[in-house]
């Protein structure tokens, strides 16, 4: 794996031992976020290279990101005295970048940034792209900022530490990818185990290209960025509703229902939709979201990628999308149409 250096300044490294590497990207003193599944098992060798204490382990979990961890994670740096020339060094997954990094650009308008990530949804997308945000006011992502960290350093190590359930998780953002590339579309449908570690690590590097292409042209999600939404419209209002699946999973059951979108509103390749529901169908298994579809169609309204309808990313053919605006009438229908058997 080689590493990446983007346009603005961010890094992506792919060191042998990502913690032995982390000194030498630390500016002044180092403060260190995770949570307490990453803790409980690393907590000691983060402290060790860091040559510190100094750091704050958050809940794990969805439930954590929140505006009330975000402002005890900046008391705490507070406390500590620390300035904008030194690091915050965020170790953990998708919810620790998320709030890590955005305690980072708030803090004295903003100080070093490096992030460890260790889960296979964080190495191939939410470690990627600067996005940091928190849920607030039941809705998601509703306070965040655009803040790359200096490097972003992944070590696939980590991999064999996750349940399959987590590798789950990050395999609906890598579908997610897929559908917007056919080559790696190619790749997933002949892998026999898709859960294979080696095979799972082998496709980080071309995950993170393809995010890079998009956030590249529109770093502030202005336009063709928003095609990384694809599935997130129903997987996002899944979620708001309470549901008992993890994001990665929202996502692959968002991709079945704005697949069978495609298929009945727009001129989309049926055939390969069927591909597409097909392969998130082997990664979900018989998984699916307990909660109620019509209470979901109603909270997609407060998604903020939506206005006065609810808007879509819909797979069209290979490699290709279409942005689908329902009024939320319209929507309602359909997902309860299709949520049931997508």
């Amino acid at each position: 794996m080689s590493d990446l250096h983007f346009k603005n300044g961010q890094s992506v490294l792919y060191p042998a031992d990502a913690f032995k590497e982390l000194p030498a990207h630390i500016e002044g003193r180092p403060f260190f976020v995770t949570d307490e599944n990453v803790s409980s098992l690393y907590k000691d060798r983060i402290e060790d290279v860091l040559k510190t204490k100094d750091g704050y382990t958050m809940s794990a979990g969805e439930a954590s990101k929140t505006p009330e961890t975000l402002l005890r994670i900046l008391e705490k740096i507070k406390e500590e005295n620390l300035t904008r020339a030194d690091t915050l060094v965020a170790v953990g997954g998708g919810v620790v970048g998320d709030v890590a990094g955005l305690a980072a650009a708030l803090y004295m308008r903003g100080m070093h940034f490096l992030y460890v990530p260790t889960t296979l949804l964080a190495d191939v997308d939410a470690a990627i792209g600067g996005k940091n945000a928190v849920d607030f006011c039941g809705v998601k992502n509703l306070l965040g900022t655009f803040y790359f960290p200096d490097h972003v350093l992944i070590d696939p190590a980590f991999l064999h530490t996750l349940p399959r359930r987590e590798l789950r998780c990050g395999l609906g953002e890598i579908v997610k990818h897929a559908a917007l590339c056919e080559g790696l579309f190619d790749k997933l449908i002949v892998q026999k185990d898709l859960f294979d570690l080696e095979f799972l690590s082998s496709l980080i590097p071309q995950n993170i290209a393809i995010k890079r292409r998009f956030f590249e042209a529109d770093p502030f999600d202005r336009g063709l960025r928003r095609a990384l939404n694809l599935g997130h419209t129903t997987a996002h209002a899944i979620e708001l509703a309470g549901t008992n699946l993890s994001h990665g999973e929202c996502v692959l059951f968002g991709i079945l229902v704005e697949a069978e979108l495609a298929k009945r509103h727009c001129a989309a390749d049926e055939v390969y939709l069927d591909e597409l529901k097909a392969l998130s169908y082997r990664i979900l298994q018989k998984t699916a979201p307990d909660i109620d579809l019509s209470l979901a169609a109603r909270l997609a309204r407060f998604d903020k990628k939506n206005g006065e309808n609810i808007v879509c990313i819909c797979p069209k053919a290979r490699g290709e999308f279409v942005r689908l605006e329902l009024t939320p009438d319209e929507y309602e229908r359909e997902l309860l149409a299709i949520g049931g058997a997508p």
